[in-house]
């Protein structure tokens, strides 16, 4: 027995060992690339090729293959870095691309969109990536090979296509591929208001008003505690979906943290941008890079309604004696 529990415990020392390597190296990588001027040159449509190269250089792109040693639950750590740092590549589609098609995958960049009736919509850097996949909320799989494009953008500026008469293959996926496309936006949402909170902590503390810091003002102490609060719950409530990843729980949970990570959304990026002022709503500024993108992830692969429905039918569908196991059981 006693060798049982020190044997898991040296696993799970090692797996930890692994994922803070990883995050570490992930930052320096996106730190040395994802500046400003990056930023910029990705809302005009240029692709960042060369971080691309690098990351699959690197390997990032395989990180969720099955063969790959590191377990799901890092990937979506990685994406909070990604995030984090508004790496302005597809990363989760990337990641997520190559584990499900398993030996079909090669190394060009995988792309995802959502499948409507006629059309594959809203698939990021779409003709930059040679792979298309498309989802269904219900969870079916499909590659779908080149039609018509028409190009678009997100509101974050980044290029977002749609694909018209494509032909569709179904992939066979053992997964939820919606589920888990939703949780990379949670982490990558995450991620990023982490660093919201640390420039407005920096902004405030810095700038002064008649004669001092904001930082020393009531009001303003207490917005910049209002966002710490929302960053702490997004953070927690995407913990516990990956808690349950891979069970039974899984939807329910992931209904949970995009419906209240979305929620968080709306307070950070206005308070955020409230304490900035008018500065904050520059395009000099960083600050945009983020936000904008917080909007289109907190749209992505249902909104707080779609998943807040989505939970609210799992509980009514269990019954009254089941939601109190239900609630205790939250992590």
């Amino acid at each position: 027995m006693s060798d049982h529990v020190s044997n898991e415990g040296s696993s799970l020392d090692d797996r930890a060992q692994s994922q803070r390597l990883l995050l570490e190296s992930a930052h320096r990588l996106f730190g040395d690339h994802c500046d400003k001027t990056l930023l910029d040159g990705a809302e005009r449509g240029e692709f960042a090729s060369e971080l691309a190269a690098t990351l699959a250089d690197y390997g990032f792109h395989r990180l969720a293959d099955h063969e790959s040693g590191f377990a799901l639950a890092d990937l979506f750590a990685l994406l909070k870095v990604a995030g984090y740092h508004a790496l302005p590549i597809p990363l989760a589609e990337w990641v997520l691309g190559n584990r499900w098609l398993g030996s079909q995958s090669d190394d060009t960049l995988v792309s995802i969109g959502q499948l409507s009736d006629s059309a594959l919509v809203d698939v990021p850097w779409a003709e930059q990536a040679r792979v298309w996949l498309g989802v269904t909320q219900a969870g079916v799989l499909c590659t779908v090979r080149p039609g018509t494009w028409s190009p678009g953008n997100t509101i974050a500026g980044e290029p977002s296509g749609t694909l018209h008469e494509g032909e569709k293959v179904a992939v066979a996926c053992n997964e939820q591929p919606f589920e888990l496309l939703a949780l990379s936006r949670c982490s990558l949402a995450v991620g990023a208001m982490q660093r919201l909170l640390e420039l407005v902590i920096e902004q405030v503390t810095m700038r002064e008003q008649f004669g001092r810091p904001l930082a020393r003002f009531q009001a303003i102490q207490h917005a910049v505690a209002g966002v710490a609060a929302e960053v702490a719950v997004a953070g927690k409530a995407h913990d516990g979906a990956l808690a349950f990843l891979n069970t039974d729980r899984q939807r329910d949970e992931v209904a949970i943290a995009k419906a209240r990570i979305g929620e968080a959304t709306g307070v950070v990026t206005d308070t955020v941008h409230q304490l900035f002022g008018a500065m904050g709503f520059t395009h000099e500024h960083v600050l945009h890079h983020y936000t904008r993108r917080l909007w289109v992830w907190r749209e992505e692969y249902g909104n707080e309604r779609y998943w807040q429905e989505s939970l609210g039918a799992s509980i009514c569908a269990g019954g009254a004696d089941e939601l109190w196991p239900f609630l205790a059981t939250m992590q």
